[in-house]
C-alpha cells in the first residue's frame, strides 16, 4: 500500500519524503488556506519535493470552470493530478481530462455507486471519504473493501485512496482491505512508527550496552 501526505505544509513533505515514505501528496482548499502561501506557489512547491502524483483541487462547480482550472493547475507541473468532485459536472469534466491525458483524482466519494461513476469516466484516483462516513454512523472501510473490489472485478485502471483518515486504526484497516494507497495527515503518518515495545526494547539495549563498558562503537 502506498502513502499520501495529506498535507500542504512543505517542511512536513520533505520530512516524510526523507524517511522514505512517501508516494505522493494530496491537498485540497482548505489544506492550502491553512499555509497562507499561494495556490500555484504552493504547489510547484510540493511537486519539486515529491516525484509521485500530487493532488490539487479545483474550485469551479461548473464544466466549462472546472476544466478551464484543471487545465491550467495540470500545466505546473507533470505530476499534478487534478482533483474534481462528484458531481454530474465533475464527471463529465473528469470524462473529458481523461481523454486528454490529464489524470483525475475523484472526490468526496461516499458510497460505491459514486465510486463506479467515477471509475467509468476515467478518474485515475477514486476517494472514499473514511472518517466522514464513521461520522453518521456508517461503515466507511466497508464502503473503501467495496471499492477495491469494484475496481479488481472490473478490471478498471482506478486507484483506491482511503481518504479522510482520522488514526491509527483506520490505516491498519486499510492495509487489511487492500487498500491501493491511504492519504493521511502528517501526525498519523509519524505515529505509525511508534510501538511501547519498540521503545522498552531500545531502552532495555541501551541499558545491557552501558552496563557492559562498551563505550562507543566509532
Amino acid at each position: 500500500m502506498k502513502f499520501f501526505l495529506d498535507t500542504a505544509n512543505i517542511e512536513q513533505i520533505k520530512e516524510i519524503n526523507d524517511l522514505g515514505q512517501l508516494d505522493g501528496v494530496t491537498t485540497n482548499p482548505t489544506l492550502i488556506a491553512r499555509e497562507k502561501a499561494g495556490f500555484r506557489q504552493r504547489i510547484e512547491e510540493i511537486c519539486a519535493v515529491v516525484k509521485g502524483p500530487v493532488s490539487a483541487e479545483v474550485v469551479a462547480l461548473d464544466y466549462e470552470g472546472m476544466m478551464k482550472e484543471a487545465r491550467e493547475v495540470a500545466s505546473w507541473a507533470e505530476n499534478v493530478v487534478v482533483k474534481i468532485p462528484m458531481t454530474p459536472a465533475g464527471m463529465k469534466a473528469t470524462k473529458a481530462l481523461a481523454q486528454e491525458g490529464i489524470s483525475v483524482n475523484a472526490t468526496l466519494i461516499f458510497s460505491l455507486p459514486q465510486a463506479l461513476i467515477a471509475a467509468k469516466a476515467g478518474a485515475a484516483f477514486i476517494s472514499p471519504f473514511i472518517g466522514r462516513i464513521d461520522d453518521i454512523g456508517q461503515d466507511g472501510m466497508e464502503l473503501v473493501a467495496d471499492c477495491v473490489s469494484m475496481v479488481d472485478n472490473f478490471m478498471f485502471d482506478s486507484e483506491i485512496i482511503a481518504a479522510s483518515i482520522r488514526g491509527l486504526p483506520h490505516v491498519i484497516e486499510s492495509i487489511r482491505c487492500r487498500a491501493h494507497i491511504a492519504t493521511v495527515p502528517y501526525s498519523t503518518l509519524m505515529s505509525l512508527f511508534k510501538h511501547p515495545l519498540t521503545d522498552k526494547g531500545i531502552d532495555s539495549f541501551m541499558k545491557d550496552w552501558n552496563s557492559a563498558n562498551l563505550g562507543k562503537i566509532i
